[in-house]
């Protein structure tokens, strides 16, 4: 019975912890460090995501990444159920 409850304690402390890890990060409006968040964007790919966003204006959708320098259909893959294009008035 105590392992239960134990169990039951541990499982509802991680529940906000999965709710966190399941919300996408939007590549219109993140900032580079936000983007390093993201499974499979380090620091250079995080600024060439800003950098690029910058310079041809918001992402229509989440497949213009590999547009970016650096990301190709592999990191495209690995990233695409982790981040989200929103509003295109936020920049």
């Amino acid at each position: 019975m105590k392992k239960l409850l134990l169990a039951a304690l541990l499982a509802l402390s991680l529940s906000p912890l999965a709710a966190m890890a399941s919300s996408q990060i939007d590549i219109n409006s993140a900032d580079a460090a936000t983007l390093e968040q993201v499974r499979g964007i380090g620091p250079a790919k995080a600024s060439a995501i800003v950098a690029y966003r910058q310079e041809n204006g918001l992402f229509k959708s989440v497949d213009e990444l590999v547009n970016v320098p650096g990301i190709g259909e592999r990191s495209l893959e690995q990233v695409r159920e982790q981040v989200t294009v929103g509003n295109e008035t936020a920049q």
